[in-house]
């Protein structure tokens, strides 16, 4: 999902709900964003078609157990990205100072440090509530495809092209014609 760029010349509105017909339904988001592809591949104005997500449902997977190495692990290492930045800035504007890498360095692992430090800290306070890591996520259980009516026909006969037909009944030459 992408959100409006600032450069894009239109102007953010409220979340609305599309008008419009429903010309195809998928069940993963990647088959809409397909569908989309194909529509755009044959010139197909797209400006007008959006996903629609239905019935959302909050996932939560969990990825493991927390405990105190992880924490100090994962705090570690967001210090140090901390740290780093302050390393890079110190670089910066002080390029010509003697021992300007040691001290980027220093800041790093101090970073890295107080990472530890704070994550250790507030895993102690938050310890027995929740001793687990997840990630979360927002699913649809289907996506519909969007069109503005005056389009959807043509939307809906490019999406078809291509696909397979059902097959026209054909007489079976073994079997005598009906007779007239």
């Amino acid at each position: 999902m992408t959100s409006p760029s600032p450069f894009s010349g239109r102007r953010p509105s409220e979340p609305t709900l599309p008008r419009g017909e429903i010309v195809a339904s998928y069940e993963t988001y990647a088959e809409a964003q397909q569908a989309i592809d194909k529509l755009v591949k044959v010139d197909f104005t797209v400006r007008d078609v959006a996903i629609v997500g239905n019935d959302l449902k909050s996932v939560e997977h969990v990825t493991g157990r927390l405990t105190y190495g992880r924490a100090a692990g994962a705090g570690a290492l967001s210090g140090l990205w901390l740290g780093v930045f302050f390393g890079v800035v110190l670089l910066l504007f002080s390029p010509t100072s003697p021992n300007v890498l040691g001290v980027a360095l220093a800041a790093a692992l101090i970073g890295a440090g107080f990472g530890m430090l704070f994550a250790l800290a507030s895993y102690a306070f938050t310890r027995r509530i929740r001793d687990f890591t997840s990630t979360r996520a927002v699913v649809a259980s289907s996506y519909a495809l969007v069109v503005e009516p005056s389009t959807a026909a043509r939307a809906r006969a490019l999406l078809n092209e291509g696909e397979a037909l059902p097959i026209a009944e054909v007489p079976d030459e073994r079997t005598p014609p009906a007779a007239l």
